[in-house]
């Protein structure tokens, strides 16, 4: 038997990952050309009726190990130094990841949800990123896959409070922090599709977005237009 409109919602979220004021032009300190373009796109998406609406949200101390003001010349610059952190969970591990400019800095307005994004559809905001010595791009899990106080949630555990089975993700990063919820949706067990209007990317090239579909198609996750029967199937 096919699926109602309302079975689909009743098991669909939507993610909006990381759509602040530090990741859009013009005065983001990693601004991604076009973020702030996606805003009709997803304040559409969000007229719909999902069974959850959660906006994702980086929320670094202003200390953060990803930071170039957190290193010394000359193993600093933003895009070209990385620095090797350490599991705290397991010591044995460890992982390098890129040094970034200072963005999305608890209570400032760089950490804000941009004004043109319908804020009061969301049914929750969760904050990821906390940890001041852990990176964390996905909205499940830390780089090293912990579940821990650098989020302010367990998402994969409330969305299946929710019997969210499915998700559509849109927003900031396609090439980072979009890339790695929706992977790490798809390892939780989550049918997962990316709006592809409704995703901005830091490199849209071979060695970014173009380099992050192959991923998907690996991972089984499905890269959808916002007019395909994915989306209308909820109207």
């Amino acid at each position: 038997m096919a699926a109602t409109r309302s079975d689909t919602a009743c098991k669909t979220a939507l993610l909006v990952v990381d759509m602040q004021e530090d990741f859009c032009p013009p005065n983001g300190s990693l601004a991604i050309e076009g973020g702030r373009a996606l805003a009709p796109t997803i304040n559409k998406l969000l007229s719909l009726p999902y069974a959850l609406k959660i906006a994702t949200k980086d929320f670094h101390p202003n200390d953060h190990v990803s930071f170039d003001t957190s290193h010394t010349p000359p193993h600093n610059k933003p895009f070209e130094s990385s620095v090797t952190i350490t599991n705290p969970l397991n010591p044995t591990e460890s992982q390098e990841i890129p040094i970034w400019p200072v963005h999305c800095v608890q209570g400032t307005k760089g950490a804000e949800i941009i004004p043109e994004i319908d804020a009061s559809k969301f049914d929750l905001i969760m904050e990821k990123g906390k940890d001041n010595m852990v990176e964390m791009f996905s909205a499940f899990a830390d780089v090293f896959g912990n579940k821990s106080g650098a989020a302010s949630l367990d998402l994969a555990a409330l969305l299946r409070i929710h019997n969210v089975h499915r998700v559509h993700i849109v927003g900031l990063a396609g090439d980072y922090c979009v890339k790695c919820t929706a992977l790490d949706a798809s390892k939780e067990g989550f049918e997962v599709f990316v709006v592809n209007e409704g995703v901005g990317s830091v490199n849209k090239g071979r060695e970014g977005w173009e380099a992050v579909l192959k991923e998907f198609q690996i991972a089984d996750i499905k890269v959808v237009s916002i007019e395909g029967p994915e989306i209308t199937a909820l109207t």
